[in-house]
């Protein structure tokens, strides 16, 4: 019976004490999870800032869309006039993506990827600015499809662009920097 009640006791006792073996959660998957809530809060303001907008139909003139995307653009900077790079790319969310992309990198389609950046006019030397307008003067690299994959998906209107090795999160409909990850990329073998 001594026996019965001191093994009771153990159990009871082990299971007093969390286990630190077996995390329960992916952390991982937290941090991507706060990333698209914090995008999808973005695609929450920009429709607040599109009431009251005529949104241009298929037809519409070069200048009315054009009218129609500076009108949102300022909407949107009258509604994030506190907005500051790291604010959807924090520190634990750059942390993955880094992880993320280097691993895209590292893998057998890494130079595929690098050769896709190089041939698609890439971007060099841009001063990027939150909520501020992506320079029309700029070409718009384009992310290639095996980074995309590796990413979280975005909302409509929400684009992944690369400048340099920055990766930008850029609001098409608005021609807007939402935010950017400085150093995303992970340099290139031959530069070091």
């Amino acid at each position: 019976m001594a026996t019965w009640i001191l093994a009771v006791s153990c159990l009871v006792g082990a299971q007093d004490k969390p286990q630190q073996d077996h995390p329960s959660v992916n952390q991982d998957s937290l941090v991507i999870q706060d990333f698209e809530k914090r995008t999808n809060d973005y695609v929450k303001l920009r429709k607040t800032a599109q009431s009251g907008l005529q949104v241009p139909k298929s037809k519409s003139s070069a200048s009315s869309i054009k009218e129609y995307q500076q009108s949102l653009a300022q909407n949107i900077r009258s509604q994030r006039s506190q907005a500051r790079p790291g604010d959807i790319f924090t520190p634990p969310i750059g942390e993955v993506f880094r992880r993320l992309l280097a691993g895209t990198f590292k893998s057998g389609d890494g130079r595929k990827v690098r050769a896709s950046l190089r041939g698609a006019a890439p971007v060099h030397g841009l001063a990027l600015q939150v909520n501020e307008e992506y320079p029309k003067t700029s070409a718009l690299q384009s992310t290639p499809p095996t980074l995309l994959s590796d990413l979280p998906r975005l909302p409509p209107d929400l684009q992944y662009r690369i400048v340099d090795r920055e990766l930008v999160l850029m609001d098409a409909a608005a021609n807007l920097v939402v935010d950017f990850l400085p150093d995303a990329l992970p340099v290139p073998k031959n530069a070091r």
